[in-house]
């Protein structure tokens, strides 16, 4: 049975969600998370992972009390991996443990088995991550650069340079760096020998991945996918990047309220880490092993601007695109509602970063798709409470997507006080709503648009079997 405007036509196999892990500023747990998420929590604060008193902005949602064996019996196997690696495994090995797949306290040992020991092929069993790179050497970096300046002549004396940043060199820190690692680490941990891949399309990335893991198993190329992201650019040289293209905001006064989406006196977004995976699962699959599905993935688009690496098309259309794809392989007409009068989409997240250009556009983006229904469907940000996680946003964002179909709430885009004419959707300010009343939530929607010009967007809807 299928939700109202739902279909599978041109699908080959159905594509479930059984398993859903994240690391985030608010927490761990995802029940725990979610209800900070609906009370309208804020993990913005002062930047404590380095020194930046100094920065224009010094604020950002940082994961706290983060502790990688309180998810895996053996860590030590991980000890080298950096903040996005270790963020990806804790997710991963909560989402496997929901999944039923596994006890995670095995986690933690090289090829854990944990497919052969389930009577799995490990061969069917892939990942696919939008995981960004890892945190640069930024102190032994800069030593070296200050130890080879010769100040008399005024340049750079390289063999000194190469000299000192051999003294600073770590072999697994310059490892850890690259973007491939996290795919590594969770092919060692739970014995995935199927597709890997891992994709950088910036804030759109870990959309893109859970995307193209449907695709991969919708197909029948595989019967299990870890997918989602992780993320943290919160260190000197991503937080100056951002800096220097004004992109962040600096209300260095009011920082818990700094994250101000769809509102008038936006500044920008604030910076957040962690990792959202999920488990994707062939239906099939999945019931044949007593599986629970929690949410059915429907339908994915994706599209490029082609427009200005690091602007928005004006009027949205790699936006409207990538949402229009998704809604018709959901088989979702965008202008029709149902028996009630009611949009067939109950449910939007947002990208919602709480810049000037991202917030108008994504809304004539959504007016643009949806016409008369725009104004009609929830529409919220939770980058407003949790930052902005970068490339483990999107995934982050679809599972909040999946809480809202599971719980009938949807969270609310806090910090918005100012209505701006250009934003006048309804992006559900300040206060969680209960949609019970209206009918729940049957069918959700998850934005991602990254610099570059990357759109992406996931539909989910309640498995109905």
């Amino acid at each position: 049975m299928n939700a109202p405007g739902v279909s599978n036509v041109g699908r080959q196999r159905r594509v479930v969600i059984t398993g859903m892990g994240w690391i985030t500023p608010l927490g761990f747990d995802v029940d725990s998370v979610w209800t900070k998420l609906l009370s309208g929590a804020s993990a913005i604060g002062p930047v404590t992972h380095f020194p930046a008193e100094t920065f224009r902005t010094n604020f950002a949602a940082e994961v706290k009390g983060f502790d990688l064996a309180n998810f895996f019996a053996e860590p030590e196997p991980f000890r080298h991996a950096q903040r996005n690696s270790a963020y990806a495994l804790a997710a991963a090995a909560m989402a496997w443990k929901q999944a039923g797949l596994g006890d995670a306290g095995k986690a933690g040992q090289i090829n854990a088995g944990f497919t052969k020991e389930a009577g799995f092929d490990e061969r069917r069993v892939g990942i696919y991550l939008g995981a960004g790179e890892g945190i640069l050497n930024f102190d032994g970096y800069a030593k070296a650069n200050l130890e080879a300046w010769d100040a008399d002549s005024r340049s750079v004396d390289f063999k000194r340079w190469a000299e000192e940043a051999y003294k600073r060199f770590d072999a697994h820190g310059e490892m850890e760096q690259e973007p491939n690692m996290p795919v590594t680490h969770l092919a060692e941990a739970f014995g995935a020998c199927g597709p890997a891949f891992n994709c950088m399309t910036a804030c759109a990335a870990s959309t893109q991945s859970v995307g193209e893991a449907f695709e991969i198993l919708s197909r029948g190329d595989a019967d299990i996918m870890l997918a989602g992201g992780a993320h943290s650019m919160i260190h000197p040289l991503g937080m100056t990047g951002f800096i220097r293209l004004t992109a962040m905001s600096t209300r260095r006064d009011e920082p818990s309220s700094a994250s101000r989406p769809f509102d008038q006196t936006r500044d920008g977004f604030v910076m957040g880490e962690g990792a959202g995976i999920l488990v994707l699962e062939d239906l099939e699959h999945a019931l044949a092993r007593g599986a629970t599905p929690v949410a059915e993935v429907c339908g994915y688009g994706s599209s490029a601007d082609a427009y200005r690496i690091t602007d928005i098309q004006p009027e949205g259309k790699g936006a409207i695109a990538a949402m229009g794809e998704a809604l018709e392989q959901a088989g979702i007409d965008p202008g029709a509602t149902d028996e009630n009068g009611r949009p067939l989409v109950h449910y939007i997240s947002a990208h919602g970063t709480g810049t000037k250009e991202n917030d108008s556009i994504e809304t004539k983006a959504v007016k643009g798709l949806f016409g008369d229904n725009a104004g009609r469907i929830p529409f919220s940000s939770v980058k407003s409470m949790m930052g902005h996680l970068i490339q483990a946003a999107g995934a982050v964002e679809l599972i909040t997507c999946v809480q809202a179909i599971r719980t009938g709430f949807v969270p609310p885009t806090m910090n918005l006080r100012t209505p701006d004419p250009v934003c006048d959707l309804d992006y559900v300010p300040n206060q969680a709503r209960d949609l019970a009343d209206a009918g729940g939530v049957e069918v959700a929607m998850s934005n991602s648009f990254g610099f570059g010009g990357q759109n992406d967007t996931l539909v989910v809807r309640r498995y109905r079997g």
